[in-house]
């Protein structure tokens, strides 16, 4: 949910509507997002996770120069999650690009527009259930 460089910082999942800022967590020097309320809670999101950004989305390779997407909207979800010690959590953009989490520059907002579904397909098939329903009762021809 959150990158693993972000476990000693608080975290809380995100929740639909709210609009989340990126950050840098004090202590770390990783980005991600939190609440506009309180910056130093990592706001965590589940892969499928959809945003719409306030603006155009801007990311660095921690260099100097700052390099914009043309886009407003993107998935969230995990890339390379087999190789440890690395940041995972990314951005995909409607073009198949993506950028990892920790490259946004910081203060961009964005509102979650969707959550994932999590249930189970089974917990999701409901079976309606007939309470009290009078036996049908066929009648037959005589002859």
């Amino acid at each position: 949910m959150c990158d693993y460089s972000l476990h000693a910082v608080a975290t809380r999942p995100a929740e639909v509507g709210e609009t989340i800022v990126t950050t840098t967590f004090r202590g770390t020097s990783t980005r991600g997002f939190a609440s506009e309320a309180d910056l130093s809670v990592a706001v965590c999101l589940l892969p499928g996770t959809e945003l719409a950004f306030a603006d155009s989305v801007r990311y660095d390779n921690r260099w100097i120069w700052t390099r914009t997407i043309n886009s407003r909207v993107g998935k969230f979800g995990k890339v390379d999650p087999h190789i440890p010690d690395r940041h995972h959590d990314a951005i995909e953009f409607p073009d198949g690009k993506y950028v990892l989490v920790t490259q946004l520059v910081e203060g961009q907002r964005a509102t979650v527009l969707q959550l994932p579904v999590t249930q189970q397909v089974g917990e999701r098939e409901h079976k309606p259930q007939i309470a009290d329903r009078q036996p049908t009762i066929t009648r037959l021809p005589i002859g």
